[in-house]
């Protein structure tokens, strides 16, 4: 008897969200550094038209993705944190290692770090890679651009992913790749 490939912890999940659980592993898996071995890279860059990722021809997804859109263009790009009830549930659960949940906590989080609000724009500037929207959730990937260990002056780019589950036509809950900060 061939071993199910499988853990059974998916065998409950529908095809549907065994898809996008398997997008999301991929997207978050990254190679492992081996000392003295060179890793091949091609560098992380945007789409051409980061505007349209953020739209569906299903209207559930469609609205699922303009709300991520606008947190992104006019809560992080622009600082309009005041605006957040707008996206947020008031519970936001928030998996990001440096931020508390709730929506009042993440607001005083970003208003703490001094950025003033400016205006906002027509179309978003942000380096997105891809969205990705399915059921509830909402999959952005945008470029990180980083220093490269062996030589700070150097960069590569790599892969920044935030994870959002939406409800009642808000973000309810977030996920990033975040490393918990100093």
């Amino acid at each position: 008897m061939t071993p199910d490939p499988f853990p059974l912890i998916l065998k409950d999940y529908s095809m549907r969200n065994l898809k996008l659980f398997s997008l999301i592993s991929l997207a978050l898996a990254a190679p492992v550094a081996v000392p003295g071995v060179a890793i091949g890279q091609e560098d992380v860059t945007p789409a051409a038209d980061v505007d349209a990722l953020f739209t569906s021809t299903d209207p559930k997804l469609n609205a699922n993705k303009q709300v991520v859109y606008h947190i992104f263009k006019d809560l992080l790009g622009s600082g309009h944190w005041d605006n957040a009830d707008k996206y947020l549930t008031d519970a936001y659960i928030q998996h990001n290692p440096n931020v508390p949940s709730g929506r009042a906590s993440v607001v005083t989080f970003f208003k703490g770090l001094g950025v003033k609000p400016k205006p906002i724009p027509a179309k978003l500037s942000a380096p997105i890679v891809q969205v990705v929207a399915e059921g509830d959730y909402v999959v952005v990937t945008s470029v990180s651009k980083l220093p490269t260990p062996a030589d700070p002056a150097k960069t590569y780019t790599t892969t920044w992913v935030d994870v959002f589950r939406m409800k009642d036509g808000k973000a309810d809950e977030h996920w990033d790749s975040a490393p918990l900060m100093k």
